[in-house]
């Protein structure tokens, strides 16, 4: 049975359809002093549990450790926890003395009642490292080309740092045609960050900026502009993860962005294309203990 969270029901709907299997009619409530509650109550014992679940607020985890042990309590023969976006895995060390390494406390807390845990383009592989279960890691990088315009004119692919060329390049491998770049990206704080040109010719060309995160929309933007200033054509930003946090789409807005295409890993408008076909056959392929 899949159990979807409150940020994931379109795609636990869309994994149950690819997996053929129902769809759980799972609860979610709030007690007057703030605590949540989610519960599975037609969850019936001896069935596997495919609780899928992005983890895009501290709410959201809540909610997905409880998912867990309620499926866990209702007698689940298996539990599969299928993370499309993992939350804090950006905070994969401690960056200064006293922090905490988040993403490895999460993953030891989904670990406690999870078989396996299945990851949809975690921001460093490493992050499966983290987890005292089986991880499968599933890359759904290529679906970006699927909602992309078929004429794209002279096509460039770029990515706004060297660490997210491969994912421009699946990218650009999808659509069949087109060259893949990057920018050179320096991060002076959390929010600061400085963003150089690329040495590949934007100019009369249509662009696709592609990355794993679009979150507050300022790398994305910054981009964009020298785009601008290069005389590119058409932009257009495309990501796994469209977090799209506080004024991001206004930013890209105004920078010109033509179009954002998103996955429905984290639900929003710009959700142009389904992961649900990847992470079936990772849920399907991989047995515990493999």
């Amino acid at each position: 049975m899949i159990v979807p969270g409150a940020s994931s029901q379109g795609l636990a709907a869309a994994l149950a359809a690819e997996l053929g299997e129902p769809l759980s009619a799972a609860t979610y409530d709030r007690f007057p002093d703030g605590e949540t509650l989610a519960a599975v109550p037609e969850f019936e014992g001896g069935d596997r549990a495919v609780v899928v679940a992005t983890t895009d607020s501290n709410d959201a985890w809540v909610e997905l450790l409880q998912l867990q042990d309620a499926v866990r309590e209702a007698g689940a023969s298996e539990v599969v926890t299928v993370l499309p976006y993992m939350g804090y895995a950006r905070q994969d060390e401690a960056f200064e003395d006293g922090h905490p390494v988040s993403a490895r406390a999460m993953a030891r807390a989904v670990s406690t009642t999870a078989d396996r845990v299945v990851l949809v383009n975690p921001h460093e592989e490493r992050i499966a490292d983290f987890f005292d279960v089986h991880v499968t890691v599933v890359d759904a990088a290529t679906c970006l080309a699927d909602p992309l315009p078929d004429d794209l004119d002279d096509p460039l692919f770029l990515s706004p740092d060297a660490g997210a060329v491969e994912l421009a390049a699946a990218v650009r491998d999808a659509y069949g045609r087109g060259e893949t770049d990057y920018f050179e990206k320096v991060r002076h704080s959390g929010t600061d960050v400085e963003i150089t040109p690329s040495d590949a010719d934007a100019a009369d060309r249509d662009v696709v900026i592609a990355d794993d995160i679009i979150a507050t929309g300022s790398t994305m933007s910054q981009a964009v502009g020298h785009l601008d200033e290069g005389g590119a054509n058409r932009v257009f930003a495309a990501c796994v993860h469209a977090l799209l946090v506080r004024n991001a789409r206004t930013k890209l807005e105004r920078a010109g962005v033509e179009r954002v295409f998103g996955t429905d890993t984290v639900e929003r408008d710009v959700s142009a294309v389904s992961v649900a076909p990847f992470v079936a056959a990772a849920v399907d392929s991989v047995a515990v203990g493999e």
